[in-house]
């Protein structure tokens, strides 16, 4: 419990002192609390003893009243304190988590699925801090009000006040052993969540595929093994968490009928008094209250204890180091230099040491099969991850010594893959370039090829593009991709060739739009059609992560080697048709 009030301190940060004024309103309702339930006493005294004095029974109800309304002011500023404390927690915890993503590098990214980190983000921030705000009052109230109540009996007999405290022994062992069997449940559940979570979202985003390949039912088993896991981890967490309730509940009930019997043997011997044994029992019934509380208590910390390991499994995460002194890029050639590379979750390496040298302005192309690394150097020069051996330069600096945001400014990358947020279209472009003007988007809009179909549309830079830019073609959405760029104009620009998967008038227009985009660039192209590369300053050739030729394309095919072997191929497959 400990160990969860700190690591709740820690996620509350700067509102860790409004959280703490609850911890003290809570603490001082219940001594409050306390002091009405000590009021019994003589209120009974005074109800049984003839003549009823009616004076003294009406100060006694006046305090009680007066206590009450003190009780009732606290508590609502306790919980005034707790619920606009908790909003504001999730608030800057989701914040902070958002701002991690932002700083995380992105090999650790990658190896995330996107479900799991909603789940993070949305659900368990949720789970911790619905809590946190009352969760301080259920802990002070389960650790307070027994105490008092105890020390309250012991005024009245001390013999009913050790009585009390035999339920202790027997309560604690049970709430440990619901704490051992519940973090196991919720652990395992809240890996559920996330996996759950993920299915949803890939068999969602991938619905339009699996119609077109007959596949619908087959990945649905996916998501209802998924979906029954979850199920399946619920209702042992259920099962499990019912039983240790049941025995609260029971050892409650037989501790207050023991004590109350115990009250009365003490009546009918002449050593309590009617009015003791009547203020006993309204205490009892008291008593019982944070006891039963307890298991929930051990339910609802084990809920926040999970969720707290996976929302500071993230926030743990280390960002990349930036080397000391920090540099500026003011000259954009590239070299790698001995460069060797492996991906975390990897044994093979990517690169082996890897060397070569990009001037600024030129062209290089990056020829190889797939798996041969092209990929994974366009990744390294933006600090996907930093190598294991080797350093990559740009303008003379090591990227480590470079802020990842200045470095970033100074590269425009397009790959296959493109990106769009459900937003507009006008939106999506000056993403690149947040200041820009409606006519510089316009202008960027108008090089890369996209007003044309952008002014077809019905509402035209204001159209939304819809999730991941579904309601745009393959080729409008690399135009807009591309558009980005031409924005943005980053010295350094990196290139998936993104035409290798388009129609003949699609890629007419993308290779026009890259041919404006990358004049008077650092450009660095993966190559998946050599046709297009043919004019490269210098071609890499990779295999296996390493070069293994590199040179002009005219010098390349001269050697007879892996490049003229790919030229070859293609060249052949150009001449390639569908026989009816």
């Amino acid at each position: 419990m400990l160990n969860t009030y700190n690591r709740m301190m820690a996620v509350a940060g700067p509102y860790r002192s409004q959280l703490q004024a609850t911890l003290r309103l809570s603490v001082i309702a219940s001594v409050v609390q306390g002091l009405i339930f000590a009021l019994f006493f003589p209120l009974f005294s005074a109800l049984l003893i003839q003549p009823i004095d009616t004076q003294k029974i009406g100060m006694l109800l006046a305090l009680f009243g007066g206590l009450i309304l003190v009780e009732g002011g606290l508590r609502w500023r306790e919980l005034d304190f707790a619920w606009s404390t908790s909003t504001d927690i999730a608030h800057t915890n989701r914040l902070r988590l958002a701002e991690q993503l932002r700083r995380m590098p992105l090999q650790e990214l990658s190896r995330r699925q996107a479900g799991d980190l909603s789940v993070v983000m949305s659900g368990n921030v949720s789970e911790t801090v619905l809590w946190i705000g009352n969760l301080a009052t259920l802990i002070i109230q389960t650790l307070v009000v027994p105490f008092i109540t105890v020390v309250v009996t012991a005024f009245v007999d001390w013999r009913l006040a050790v009585a009390f405290l035999v339920t202790f022994p027997v309560a604690v062992p049970l709430y440990r052993y619901t704490r051992s069997l519940g973090q196991s449940a919720f652990r395992d559940l809240a890996e559920a969540d996330g996996e759950a979570a993920t299915r949803v979202v890939e068999y969602a985003q991938g619905l339009p595929v699996l119609r077109a390949t007959k596949q619908v039912g087959a990945q649905f088993k996916r998501l209802q093994v998924a979906l029954n896991r979850q199920r399946a981890i619920q209702a042992r967490g259920q099962q499990l968490a019912s039983f240790p309730i049941i025995g609260m509940a029971t050892l409650v009930e037989v501790g207050i009928i023991g004590v109350i019997g115990l009250g009365t043997l003490f009546v009918l011997g002449g050593s309590l008094s009617i009015a003791a044994l009547l203020a006993l029992i309204a205490i009892a019934m008291r008593f019982t209250e944070p006891l039963a509380q307890l298991i929930a208590l051990a339910s609802i910390l084990d809920v926040m204890e999970i969720s707290l390991e996976r929302i500071e499994a993230v926030m743990t995460i280390p960002a990349l180091p930036i080397q000391p002194p920090s540099a500026q890029l003011t000259q954009f050639d590239i070299t790698f230099d001995h460069v060797s590379f492996r991906y975390a979750d990897q044994t093979d390496w990517a690169l082996q040491q890897v060397s070569f040298h990009v001037p600024e302005r030129s062209l290089i192309a990056l020829v190889g099969s797939s798996g041969s690394g092209k990929t994974t150097i366009t990744r390294l020069i933006s600090r996907f991850a930093d190598v294991q051996t080797g350093t990559i330069q740009i303008g003379g600096v090591d990227i480590r010594c470079v802020e990842p945001a200045a470095l970033m400014r100074s590269l425009s990358i397009v790959f296959q893959d493109v990106y769009l947020f459900d937003d507009t279209i006008l939106n999506n472009i000056r993403m690149a370039q947040p200041e820009a003007t409606d006519a510089a988007v316009e202008a960027a809009a108008r090089a890369a090829n996209c007003h044309e179909f952008i002014a077809r549309l019905p509402q035209g830079y204001n159209t939304r593009v819809g999730e991941i830019g579904g309601a745009l073609s393959g080729g409008e959405r690399q135009r807009i991709s591309i558009a980005r760029a031409i924005l943005k104009d980053a010295p350094i620009v990196l290139l998936d060739e993104p035409t290798s998967a388009l129609d003949t008038e699609s890629e007419v227009a993308v290779q026009q739009a890259i041919d404006r985009l990358v004049a008077d660039k650092t450009v660095i192209v993966i190559a998946h059609r050599l046709s297009t590369v043919v004019g490269a300053d210098t071609i890499l050739v990779l295999e296996s992560g390493q070069i293994i030729e590199q040179g002009a394309h005219q010098e390349l095919l001269s050697q007879s080697g892996r490049y003229a072997s790919l030229w070859q191929v293609q060249q052949q497959s150009q001449g390639w048709r569908i026989v009816a």
